[in-house]
């Protein structure tokens, strides 16, 4: 695949929903803000994820805005590892909205919670275009992008995502 895609800029979120026995989320750097007025705000999830279909079931999904200090550790359970044999937020600072949607805390410098006005089927994944419903700010700071996990903390990319290359 042609490298210049990598030089589109992404921040790095963790993008999470629920069911009614658990909660789940994943790193998810495909997101982006679609209209201010009303505020609407898009996430590509691989149709694979238990996220998706978590998303799917509930009509609501949650972006907590990772700062760039947010340790590979962070990164590697939500972007390596499946909420279907465990529970990623256990070891995280996290709270479950009213409406169930979990949010992350920690590292986290603000969230957004939506719920879905439009699906688009994007092949491997699916756009879920949102209205943000309750959103806040939870510490000033700079948000982390791809390019700085990338580069700076040398991050890999797990093969669901959307900027997944080979080597």
């Amino acid at each position: 695949m042609d490298k210049a895609l990598f030089k589109l800029s992404y921040g790095m979120y963790v993008v999470s929903s629920f069911s009614e026995e658990k909660i789940n989320g994943q790193i998810a750097d495909a997101v982006f803000q679609v209209t201010a007025e009303p505020p609407k705000v898009a996430a590509a999830i691989n149709k694979e994820n238990l996220t998706h279909e978590m998303i799917e079931n509930s009509g609501i999904f949650s972006v907590s805005v990772l700062e760039k200090q947010t340790p590979l550790d962070l990164v590697r359970v939500f972007g390596f590892s499946s909420g279907r044999n465990k529970n990623k937020f256990e070891k995280f600072d996290y709270k479950v909205m009213e409406n169930g949607v979990p949010i992350l805390l920690q590292n986290s410098l603000a969230y957004l919670v939506l719920k879905i006005s439009e699906k688009l089927d994007a092949g491997t994944h699916t756009i879920f275009v949102g209205d943000v419903i309750e959103s806040n700010i939870l510490k000033e700071g700079e948000s982390m992008t791809y390019d700085y996990y990338r580069k700076i903390k040398e991050g890999a990319t797990p093969k669901p995502a959307p900027t997944f290359q080979s080597p």
